[in-house]
């Protein structure tokens, strides 16, 4: 159960511009404009603490069911 990923991204025009994954636990930047958002996702607590309990939410408890 900890080898379990959860990875969201954000695109814009098929591009992606950031990503959070549960490994790194904040927003990684792609591009310039990724790279600003990311920062700014990665300063609010509580947007971070949401994500990263969505590991737990949605994957571990899904595990079962595959």
């Amino acid at each position: 159960l900890k080898d379990i990923e959860y990875v969201y991204s954000e695109f814009y025009n098929k591009l992606e511009i950031a990503r959070f994954d549960s490994n790194v636990g904040k927003y990684v930047g792609y591009t310039e404009y990724g790279v600003k958002q990311a920062n700014y996702w990665n300063k609010d607590t509580s947007y971070i603490a949401m994500r990263r309990a969505r590991r737990e939410t949605y994957c571990l408890h899904n595990i079962g069911n595959w």
